[in-house]
């Protein structure tokens, strides 16, 4: 079972137990980080999942979609670690993957 590291925008970080295959945004949400709005409910069609990944992660995770890439430009805290995290299913190979709440836009 994947450990994954979340820090929220206060800058507290916890450490949750995931379950392989579910996405980042249903790891977070079902440990309670109610600041992770995640409003379409993992369909790539909003952007309150917004995260920005650990650079060290960067190489591991799936190639950001146009529809992804999309709606990330719609943030105003878009940057070069910014993903959605309801486009990053969870994996052994991520054990460790650290991710930071982005601002609400």
């Amino acid at each position: 079972m994947p450990k994954l590291i979340v820090v929220n925008r206060e800058g507290e970080e916890s450490t949750v137990d995931a379950a392989e295959g579910l996405s980042v945004m249903e790891a977070i949400r079902d440990n309670g980080f109610d600041e992770l709005l995640a409003l379409c409910g993992g369909c790539c069609s909003c952007a309150t999942c917004h995260i920005y990944v650990d650079p060290s992660f960067k190489d591991k995770l799936p190639e950001v979609s146009e529809d992804e890439d999309d709606l990330l430009d719609s943030s105003d805290h878009r940057n070069e670690n910014s993903r959605l995290s309801c486009q990053i299913p969870l994996t052994d190979d991520l054990d460790g993957l650290k991710v930071t709440i982005a601002p609400e836009d």
